[in-house]
């Protein structure tokens, strides 16, 4: 269904990704927000700024659901897959600009994909 207006709550967390450049897990943005909106309506706003394409999410390699906004990604291209990139050393996640091909499988109809390489960052492996 997606974002019908945008109201305080949408703007909260929407403000959370203007700063970012990495995924955020759901967990963080819960706490950073909790004085301002409670946890279901986090919930609520993030599914619905992920139907609408703002947002989009992933799970890390411990089953944690991450949300960024990738600046790769645009309505009109809503189904790009891109792999990530998870530090076993400090945890970060980033979105990385590499093309990932999505096979075409008989009988089969692919809804969506996720890639995560896990390996050390480039400070904590230096």
């Amino acid at each position: 269904m997606g974002i019908l207006r945008k109201t305080k709550s949408i703007t909260l967390i929407l403000n959370e990704f203007t700063s970012e450049t990495i995924a955020i897990p759901v967990t963080d943005l819960i706490n950073r927000l909790s004085l301002k909106i409670n946890k279901s309506t986090v919930y609520r706003v993030l599914e619905k700024l992920e139907d609408d394409g703002t947002l989009y999410s992933f799970n890390a390699a411990n089953g944690t659901k991450y949300y960024a906004k990738c600046r790769c990604r645009s309505k009109q291209n809503i189904t790009h897959i891109h792999p990530h990139f998870e530090c076993t050393g400090c945890g970060k996640i980033d979105c990385l600009s590499m093309k990932v091909e999505i096979p075409i499988i008989p009988d089969r109809d692919i809804l969506s994909s996720q890639f995560l390489f896990l390996g050390r960052c480039e400070y904590c492996s230096a």
